[in-house]
Formats: structure tokens, C-alpha cells, sequence
């Protein structure tokens, strides 16, 4: 009777033994099925990692270029700031009608240009609401079209002496080497020694090709052989100075229309770029000088340079609306990289990040 009872029970836990087993076995294979689909999931994303990092690149790499042309703006506009600051010392989400007028007559707008921005504003203005307004004046300039650009590309040079030509002459000249353009110079000033001279250092320093001839000789004989030298050497760009006159002087005025001229001949539809270089510091007096020469060969837009030094950072807002040109550029310095594409926009908010509260605080 006791030996049966003991085979009973014998029989009665084998089956438990099997079941223990095939359950450790399904654990076992689930466990391993588990694995295997974290180490595909571990490879999925590490393959997907350089991806991921170079989408954050460009997303860090955009917002530095933000940064820095904002940046660049603050510190040309760094004079005019501390004008703002005497009107409007500390930062508000709304400020007053009557401030904000204050504000732009120190910076140097025209106020006929500050009415037309400031027209059916309330007493209390947000940053939204100038900030519109602001952004408008600049909307007259023509868009201008700077692709397919023909080759050699060709843009003539204009201002008075001391505007700082022969400086951002040298800038272009070092943007388009940076562009990866070939480029060449025309010292097409020959009514001063000094600046055929000038801009021969900035050629030898940034090292292009330059076209020059004595002082004195005929300034339009060096356009034409500027454009015909960088047909013949398939070079980019084309840059030429000319002399720094005064829209009262006739004698080097017709001299310009004959330089445009010549530049029609050595290449069709050549002068393709006709800039004005304004002096910064001289706020809205340059206006004038901008006008006469639009009205003799028609200009084609503007580079304002030396702005870091003035407070009349607002006359760009007159200079723009007025003439109904594009800036394209501004001259922050003295620097071959001291020269920055213009943005309306960017240029609007370096002047309200001063007086209003960050919107997002």
C-alpha cells in the first residue's frame, strides 16, 4: 500500500516538472524576442543619429547667422541707441504716442516720414503695431532680381569724396571672393592721385586685378578697359570707381554720363548696377545729393556707410522712403568684413529690442 501511494504521487508531479520547464522555455524565447527587438530598435536610432545631427547644425548654424546679423546691426546702431535711451531710459510693453514721435525725431527721420508712420497710431503703441509701420517705409524700394546675373557683372561706383568709396569698393570686392566670384576693379577716379592709389593697395591686399591709369587721364577709357578685361580673362564681377563729385560740379557730371555711357559699349546693358554711397553721418542732408544723381544717370540703389558712427541711424528709414531705393548694404567699419547686407526687418527690431519688454516675457 505504500509503494502505491508513492508511485501515485510520482506520477502526479511529473506533469508539474513539464509545465515548469515548457513555461521557463515560452520566457526564455520571449526574453530573447524582446532583445532583439531593442537591439533593432538601438540600430534604427544610431543610424538615424548623423541625420539628426546635422539637421540640429543647420538649425544652430541659422540661428548664430541671426544672431550675428542682429548682432552686427546693435553695434552700428549703438550711437543712435544712446540717443533713444535720453527719449525712452527703460522698457515698456506699450509707450506713448507722444515718445515715440520724440524718439524718431532724435534718430533723425524727416518728420513728414515719421507722420506718414505715425498716422491713426493710438496713444499707447505696442511693438506689433510700430513695428508694422516701420517695416512699410521700406516697402517703396523695388525688389531687385540678383539671379542669372549676367557675366561680367558690372556695377559702377558713385559718390562725393570722403563717402567712403574706395573702402567699400575693397568690401564688394572681398564679398565676392568669399562668394567663391572672381572679381576685378577699374580705378575709374582720375580726377584725384589718391584714390587711383587707394584703391591699388586694396587690390594688392585682397589680391584682384586692377585696371588704373594716370591722374588725370580719361576716367571713362578705364571703365571700358576694365569690362572688355574681364570679358577677355572670364572674370565674375566687375567693380568701377569714379571720381568723388559734386552734383554741382557739371563738368564731372557730364563725365559720369559718359562713363555709363562707354560701359553700354564695352558690354550691352552694362553699367548693370549703379550704387550711391552715402555717408552715414550726414543723416538726411545725403538725401539731396542722392536725388541729383538719381535724376542724371539713375540709381540703382544704395550702400550707406559709417553708420557705426552717428546717431542718425533713423535717416535710413527717410532715405529709403524718399527715394524709393533699396540699401543694400551698410558700412559698419573699417574692416574688409565690415560690410553687411541690409534687412529691413532686422534693422526695425535691433531699434524696438531698445525700448519695448521681449514679447516673449
Amino acid at each position: 500500500m505504500f509503494s502505491f501511494f508513492k508511485k501515485k504521487k510520482v506520477e502526479k508531479e511529473e506533469p508539474k516538472e513539464e509545465l515548469v520547464v515548457e513555461q521557463e522555455v515560452k520566457e526564455i524565447v520571449q526574453e530573447d524576442i524582446k532583445e532583439t527587438i531593442i537591439e533593432e530598435a538601438i540600430v534604427e536610432k544610431i543610424e538615424e543619429v548623423p541625420q539628426l545631427i546635422e539637421v540640429e547644425k543647420e538649425i544652430v548654424k541659422e540661428v548664430e547667422t541671426k544672431e550675428e546679423k542682429k548682432g552686427f546691426f546693435s553695434r552700428a546702431l549703438e550711437k543712435t541707441f544712446g540717443t533713444i535711451k535720453t527719449v525712452i531710459p527703460t522698457k515698456k510693453e506699450k509707450i506713448a504716442f507722444d515718445d515715440i514721435e520724440e524718439m524718431l525725431i532724435e534718430a533723425d527721420m524727416e518728420y513728414e516720414i515719421i507722420e506718414k508712420a505715425m498716422d491713426g497710431l493710438p496713444e499707447e503703441i505696442t511693438r506689433k503695431q510700430l513695428r508694422h509701420r516701420l517695416v512699410m517705409l521700406f516697402e517703396h524700394a523695388p525688389k531687385v532680381d540678383l539671379d542669372n546675373l549676367p557675366k561680367p557683372f558690372v556695377r559702377l561706383i558713385i559718390g562725393v569724396n570722403g563717402a567712403g568709396k574706395t573702402t567699400t569698393i575693397a568690401k564688394l570686392a572681398h564679398r565676392s571672393k568669399k562668394e567663391g566670384k572672381s572679381v576685378i576693379l577699374g580705378a575709374g577716379d582720375t580726377f584725384r592721385a589718391a584714390a587711383i592709389e587707394q584703391l591699388s593697395i586694396w587690390a594688392d591686399k585682397l589680391d584682384v586685378p586692377i585696371i588704373k591709369t594716370k591722374q588725370g587721364h580719361d576716367s571713362s577709357a578705364v571703365a571700358y578697359d576694365t569690362i572688355s578685361s574681364a570679358i577677355a580673362r572670364d572674370i565674375d564681377n566687375v567693380i568701377i570707381d569714379t571720381a568723388g563729385r559734386l552734383q554741382t560740379q557739371k563738368n564731372l557730371n557730364n563725365e559720369l554720363i559718359k562713363i555709363v555711357k562707354v560701359c553700354g559699349k564695352a558690354q550691352e546693358n552694362a553699367p548693370h548696377q549703379k550704387l550711391m554711397i552715402l555717408d552715414g553721418t550726414q543723416g538726411n542732408t545725403a538725401i539731396a545729393q542722392a536725388k541729383a544723381f538719381n535724376e542724371m544717370v539713375g540709381i540703382d540703389g544704395i550702400i550707406v556707410t559709417k553708420l557705426d558712427g552717428t546717431a542718425k541711424g533713423g535717416a535710413l528709414f527717410s532715405i529709403s522712403n524718399q527715394l524709393e531705393l533699396p540699401i543694400f548694404f551698410v558700412g559698419v567699419g573699417e574692416q574688409k568684413d565690415d560690410l553687411i547686407e541690409f534687412s529691413p526687418d532686422k534693422f526695425v527690431d535691433s531699434l524696438l529690442d531698445e525700448i519695448y519688454i521681449d514679447e516673449e516675457n
